[in-house]
């Protein structure tokens, strides 16, 4: 992909009007993604967990004018910072990647009525760990099973292969691990999911793996923000939540050697691991 499309599709970005190097980093993983997974033009797309639309631009570049892409979230649009989610696709509707773009939120995908085989392809990208359970995901790959011919998988891969990637590792592993004692998230990690798990939820959901492949993308900035999340998170809510002591206790030495592993350390995001099902 040529650096003229990478800025292009950037340019239709809300965020590129005040963090156009983030973006541009993050649009260019979702294009090596969407290149794996063989998004071709003219094609109809449903992205489950569009969120502020990283993925759906990538996407929606790709199909091009002849295509659609349909992101679907089950957040609200006022949820998100430092621009929400609904001024974020806001902004992408009105850009010229708009026309192909549709998007609704606070929409549950498992009481949705779409027709048989209404799409090509089939996106979850970066939003497995935001559900509360392995078991909602296995019940969404049943669901749109018979909605498209192609499922395209994207999420950060547990096994760390650097000490730089540790921290990320980290971080997720204690927010997965302190959401068991929420009653109601609104965090970004809900449940920790390894590539294994991934793997059953596909057999469990009706869908064979045809493909897996492993890249790796040093410049996002995703591991330092979860770092950063998971600090902070411990300094206004890990308190209220009531747990058993021991639990409590394994907790802030998880947090101890966090805070430990970035001392004097680059951190650097874990792997991420791509399945296309067919």
């Amino acid at each position: 992909m040529s650096e003229h499309s990478l800025d292009f599709i950037v340019s239709c970005m809300a965020t590129s009007t005040f963090y156009k190097e983030i973006q541009k980093i993050q649009t260019e993983h979702r294009l090596k993604l969407a290149e794996i997974w063989g998004i071709k033009e003219g094609e109809r797309v449903l992205e489950i967990g569009c969120g502020q639309g990283d993925t759906t631009a990538v996407l929606a570049y790709m199909v091009g004018e002849k295509g659609r892409v349909h992101g679907v979230d089950l957040a609200s649009p006022s949820y998100g910072s430092p621009i929400t989610l609904g001024d974020s696709m806001a902004y992408l509707k009105k850009s010229k990647l708009g026309k192909q773009v549709k998007v609704d939120f606070e929409f549950d995908i498992l009481s949705a009525n779409f027709k048989v085989e209404e799409f090509d392809a089939i996106v979850i990208s970066h939003c497995s760990w935001y559900m509360s359970s392995l078991d909602v995901l296995i019940d969404i790959l049943k669901k749109v099973r018979p909605l498209g011919k192609k499922l395209c998988f994207a999420e950060w891969d547990t096994r760390v292969e650097q000490a730089e990637q540790v921290p990320h590792f980290l971080a997720a592993l204690i927010q997965a691990q302190y959401e068991c004692f929420k009653e109601v998230s609104i965090s970004n990690i809900r449940t920790l999911l390894s590539r294994k798990d991934i793997e059953h939820a596909f057999k469990e959901g009706g869908w064979t793996v045809m493909d897996e492949v492993s890249i790796y993308s040093p410049n996002l900035q995703d591991a330092e923000w979860e770092v950063q999340q998971t600090l902070h998170a411990f300094e206004t809510e890990f308190d209220s939540l009531e747990m058993p002591r021991k639990m409590s206790s394994l907790l802030r030495t998880e947090l101890s050697l966090l805070e430990e592993a970035v001392k004097g350390r680059k951190i650097k995001p874990l792997n991420v691991f791509t399945l296309v099902g067919e």
